[in-house]
């Protein structure tokens, strides 16, 4: 699942007339296509969208998702949205796979991260803890989001908030595998978000990680957009070989 029914309300004026996932690179390919692509080419065959704010915008661009070798279906939301949580629960009857992946909308990694390395290993650790509820990928804090989200002690357990007397911060970077159980208690079409259950499920000790050193960006401000744009365009071109 692609989470995609955000306002953007940071990115404003530009998400007044595009939605965030449409926003384009410096090359003018949307953020959205970026992830359809990487999706197919880990062999992901199936997708769902929850669109919302713009959504139609969204559902012109992408179609049935043949254009990527991919089926789409499409978890519709009304404004304001559902939150997180409340989206991913109330899509879950056109998920069909336990555990799944969900990819948060707004964000990139470098073109060389591999989506699906990240997913084998995933499968690997939550078959090796059936009780584990999820697998999230964790990254570096960025300039602008120094606070974190997670601690990592120096034993590799993984702690629900930022604290560095008991070891380093990390920021979740918007990619994980969730097992359905971590949302069947919420009701569907409710609004929900998916921080405290992410941060209860730690707190049990149920929720798994691995940590990238690859680029990462969360598009979320125009200053964020911006270095998205040049960052990505500079590592795209290293990688074409050009100077």
């Amino acid at each position: 699942m692609i989470l995609v029914a955000g306002r953007g309300e940071r990115l404003r004026p530009l998400t007044d007339t595009t939605p965030k996932p449409l926003v384009p690179d410096a090359a003018g390919t949307p953020l959205l296509a970026h992830w359809l692509e990487r999706l197919a080419d880990a062999g992901i065959g199936s997708v769902v969208l929850n669109p919302c704010w713009l959504g139609e915008q969204i559902e012109q661009y992408v179609g049935d998702g043949s254009a990527w070798r991919i089926t789409v279906q499409y978890s519709r939301e009304t404004p304001p949205g559902l939150e997180t949580a409340g989206g991913i629960r109330t899509a879950l009857p056109l998920i069909d796979s336990d555990p799944f992946l969900v990819v948060n909308g707004d964000v990139d990694l470098a073109p060389a991260w591999s989506l699906a390395m990240f997913v084998r290993r995933g499968e690997a650790q939550l078959n090796t803890h059936p009780d584990h509820l999820g697998y999230l990928l964790l990254a570096p804090n960025s300039p602008d989001h120094r606070d974190g989200d997670f601690t990592v002690t120096p034993s590799g357990a993984l702690l629900p908030h930022a604290d560095t007397t008991r070891g380093n911060i990390y920021t979740f970077a918007g990619v994980a595998l969730y097992r359905s159980a971590l949302l069947t208690s919420l009701t569907p079409q409710t609004r929900a978000p998916l921080g405290p259950l992410l941060r209860q499920a730690i707190t049990e000790g149920r929720i798994g990680y691995e940590i990238t050193e690859a680029p990462w960006w969360d598009i979320g401000t125009p200053q964020r957009l911006a270095r998205w744009r040049r960052e990505r365009q500079l590592l795209t071109g290293c990688r074409k070989g050009a100077p």
